[in-house]
């Protein structure tokens, strides 16, 4: 091979070295600007997000997201109440208090207490009476009655006076009452359902009056009631009063009973029925005397000791029995 064949051997060869040395040269500059070009892009959105974060927590209407969730929930319940939240009735919020922290037992079960609750709220607002029931229940009833009137008919002045004071919010009506009746009596006035005095029709013309009682001769009839008894109809009357366990306690054996069912049967004509609920009915008085005066027939529901009739208006029918 000669000299000027091999010198261009050299020089072609020198050259690939060369032209392969600048490809590399030129793939590694590429990578590296690539690579740059992709970390300052990172970099650039990394910066932005804090920034548009930072105007964002900034912000007056994205104070919530930053704040915990005590204080975020304070400050809608605020907000709430400034664009005018209805709040909890003094009365009713009391008496939860009362019933979160009082260590009593109440006279009547669960099951009898729902029966209760259940019926006034069909009923509520309404006029309630209870004969009795100042005690660990007082603050549930005139609660449950919520914006009625609830009344209750007590024989413990004392007790009166306990149970304002403890419950100054509720602003419970109370009043005073005596029972002329023992439980020694009760097979005598049990007898008295048969009496013309006392299964008498109310007078049609015109409301119940302490005129009809007052000169009555029927032994159930009471006496001296307070005029809220007479100037209010009742929707709702509960008899849970008086005591009587004992032959010396005025027991039911008529008093409350009785006026109960007078009252409903002397409701204003058109008005619907009354509704009359009656605990301790597992006791023989208690159940006699109020199938006896508050009639079988009006009886709606029994949920253990507590039974609940529905007593129509005798005013609205001439001649109506005292019994259906």
């Amino acid at each position: 091979m000669t000299s000027p064949t091999l010198a261009r051997k050299a020089k072609l060869k020198n050259h690939l070295v060369s032209a392969k040395a600048k490809l590399r040269q030129h793939v590694t500059l590429r990578r590296i600007v690539l690579v740059a070009a992709a970390s300052a892009a990172a970099f650039i959105l990394l910066l932005t997000v804090r920034t548009l974060s930072a105007s964002h927590a900034r912000s007056p209407g994205a104070a919530s997201s930053t704040t915990s969730p005590p204080e975020a929930v304070r400050r809608n319940t605020q907000q709430q109440q400034q664009g005018g939240c209805a709040k909890l009735p003094g009365p009713v919020a009391e008496a939860l208090v009362h019933y979160a922290t009082a260590n009593a037992t109440l006279p009547q079960t669960a099951a009898e207490v729902a029966m209760t609750a259940r019926l006034l709220a069909q009923r509520a607002p309404c006029n309630l009476l209870v004969f009795g029931g100042l005690g660990p229940d007082s603050a549930l009833w005139a609660a449950l009655n919520h914006g009625g009137r609830t009344a209750f008919l007590e024989e413990d002045a004392a007790l009166i006076t306990e149970v304002g004071a403890r419950h100054p919010g509720l602003g419970l009506e109370s009043h005073q009452v005596a029972y002329q009746t023992t439980l020694a009596d009760a097979d005598e006035l049990l007898g008295l359902r048969g009496s013309p005095d006392c299964t008498a029709s109310p007078p049609k013309d015109h409301p119940l009056s302490p005129d009809h009682f007052e000169g009555s001769p029927c032994k159930l009839a009471m006496r001296g009631l307070p005029a809220a008894f007479y100037e209010t109809e009742w929707d709702v009357i509960m008899v849970d009063a008086p005591t009587g366990w004992v032959p010396e306690a005025p027991g039911r054996v008529g008093g409350a009973i009785y006026m109960a069912g007078m009252a409903a049967r002397a409701r204003r004509p058109g008005s619907g029925e009354t509704e009359v609920l009656v605990h301790d009915v597992d006791r023989t008085v208690e159940d006699s005397f109020s199938r006896a005066f508050l009639c079988a027939g009006y009886l709606e529901e029994e949920v253990g000791r507590l039974r609940r009739f529905a007593i129509p208006s005798h005013r609205e029918k001439e001649g109506m029995p005292f019994c259906p």
